[in-house]
């Protein structure tokens, strides 16, 4: 089992928690499994400064791993090959998938850099792309998958304060990958009741309010709540939630129930 120490949270600085907090706000506005990877990559290297980042989805029984990453294309078919090649041998796939590592992890708390270098893994892949150092960021690890946002650069190691600072991020990312799968399948589901479902009120158009603030409260005058609305929309309830107060203020009201009447009022 691995026996690699928790990163030391102490290492943090306030700026370093300020970011966290921004970085999960952004992170909860994805919509869906596509808007959580996009966010997640675009956004990960303001924390830990990474030439490559990822979200890699590894197979664990078929041994391949399939991932969304920035630049794109930066990892053709040939290195991905390579790498699968080397999928079990390789020490972020065995600390978080064959030991359970909880943390996030580098692959030099595994294996010092020196002897990395001497593998065929380093010698095939990683110096094919022109990566030497990379931590990984574990998302879930179940069902014969392990899914982890994995940042790499060339030069310098991560260091331990940014180790520490993505592992701060473990918990609310795994929950929010959990979220956009969930809202995913439910915008489905709503798609296929879309049929039988009852006709959304029409509302006059306000031109005060945009198109979105304006979907939102036809929902409303439907009779849905703030979380049915984000599960219909495939939007965050927090997001639900600043659309309505907009409309408040350009409405001029307080209620929900306001929101509707002023609207209908301006027939």
């Amino acid at each position: 089992m691995a026996c690699a120490l928790s990163p030391n949270p102490g290492l943090l600085r306030s700026r370093d928690w300020q970011a966290a907090l921004g970085f999960v706000g952004e992170l909860a506005d994805a919509t869906d499994a596509d808007g959580f990877a996009r966010c997640g990559v675009e956004r990960l290297a303001r924390l830990a400064p990474s030439e490559l980042t990822t979200l890699s989805l590894c197979d664990l029984r078929g041994g391949r791993r399939h991932v969304f990453g920035l630049p794109a294309g930066a990892i053709g078919g040939d290195a991905r090959a390579t790498f699968d090649r080397h999928f079990h041998q390789h020490p972020l796939v065995r600390y978080h998938a064959r030991d359970r590592g909880l943390y996030a992890h580098r692959i030099s708390d595994s294996v010092p850099f020196g002897s990395f270098r001497g593998t065929d893994l380093y010698n095939e892949y990683y110096r094919a792309i022109r990566i030497d150092h990379a931590v990984a960021l574990p998302v879930h690890v179940s069902d014969g998958w392990l899914v982890s946002f994995v940042l790499n650069r060339s030069g310098r190691d991560f260091s331990d304060r940014e180790v520490a600072l993505l592992d701060q991020l473990r918990g609310p990312v795994g929950r929010l990958f959990r979220r956009a799968r969930l809202l995913q399948r439910t915008r489905r589901a709503w798609a296929l009741e879309d049929a039988a479902a009852p006709a959304v009120p029409l509302l006059p158009r306000v031109s005060a309010i945009s198109e979105r603030e304006h979907e939102v409260l036809r929902w409303v005058a439907a009779g849905k709540t703030d979380r049915d609305i984000a599960s219909i929309l495939a939007i965050s309830h927090r997001t639900v939630h600043k659309h309505l107060q907009s409309v408040y203020c350009k409405l001029g009201v307080e209620t929900r129930t306001a929101a509707v009447m002023r609207a209908i009022a301006t027939r």
